[in-house]
């Protein structure tokens, strides 16, 4: 494994409020190594914690990591096994720390698949550190972009049933009051590892208007020199919202940081 050096954002960089990682290459690089996947997932974990180490220090208000995707129930049983193992170490051995450091844990997906020991410990880590401010750090777990999305539509069908809510006003921003992240905000900048160009259905409403930046570097060699670069990469392009570039050009002449 490659050593992760400290590394910050230079001055005058434009700092996105929102990431979100995808931590690919876990198994690929176990596989490197002549090792189990599981190897590698033990190992990525040095990688999270220089990622949130990385937001917190430099004024990322929100980190989303996607730890356990609704798919990946049809790994191997020992994989996902010890997937679950490793989660609920970490929610252990991490609270401490988060809560030292001001980080506020956040779990978002369906986690009524998971046992009953590890769902008390989701439901104790968030409350020891709700009032956590320096970062939001949300973990997908059991999570899904399409599930999140068919959740909030569910959700709204029963209260539009029960009259509740009249269906002619649900829009974008009513909709979005039921999604996973809710009084979070979109995802600015989306980082995947691994190598692979796509989003594997994570964050799917969140990520309309992000910039993604994808690596070649496998979860376990990621460093904070990695997130800087991606958070310059961000920090290089024009974002337009549908507007042209003339327009975003003149709405900012005047603008000193």
């Amino acid at each position: 494994m490659t050593v992760k050096a400290e590394q910050t954002i230079p001055a005058g960089t434009a700092v996105p409020d929102h990431v979100a990682i995808i931590m690919d290459g876990n198994g690929r690089w176990a596989k490197s190594q002549g090792k189990r996947r599981t190897y590698g997932h033990k190992a990525g974990v040095e990688s999270v914690r220089a990622a949130v180490r990385f937001a917190r220090e430099n004024g990322i208000k929100y980190l989303t990591l996607f730890a356990f995707s609704s798919e990946n129930w049809n790994r191997p049983q020992e994989e996902v096994s010890v997937l679950m193992e490793l989660f609920t170490f970490v929610l252990k051995s991490e609270v401490k720390k988060l809560n030292r450091n001001d980080v506020r844990l956040n779990v978002v997906g369906d986690t009524s698949r998971f046992g009953s020991k590890l769902q008390a410990l989701i439901q104790q880590a968030e409350q020891q550190t709700k009032d956590n401010q320096s970062l939001v750090l949300n973990i997908a777990a059991n999570y899904g972009g399409r599930w999140d999305i068919v959740n909030a539509a569910r959700q709204l069908a029963e209260k539009s049933k029960s009259g509740e809510i009249d269906p002619h006003i649900i829009d974008e921003t009513l909709f979005n009051q039921y999604t996973s992240l809710y009084g979070i905000g979109d995802v600015d900048l989306l980082i995947r590892t691994g190598g692979d160009c796509r989003v594997s259905n994570f964050l799917l409403w969140q990520l309309a208007y992000a910039e993604l930046v994808f690596m070649d570097v496998l979860w376990p060699d990621f460093g904070t020199q990695h997130f800087a670069e991606a958070v310059e990469v961000f920090s290089s392009r024009q974002r337009r919202f549908g507007k042209t570039g003339e327009q975003i050009e003149d709405s900012t002449e005047g603008v000193t940081c």
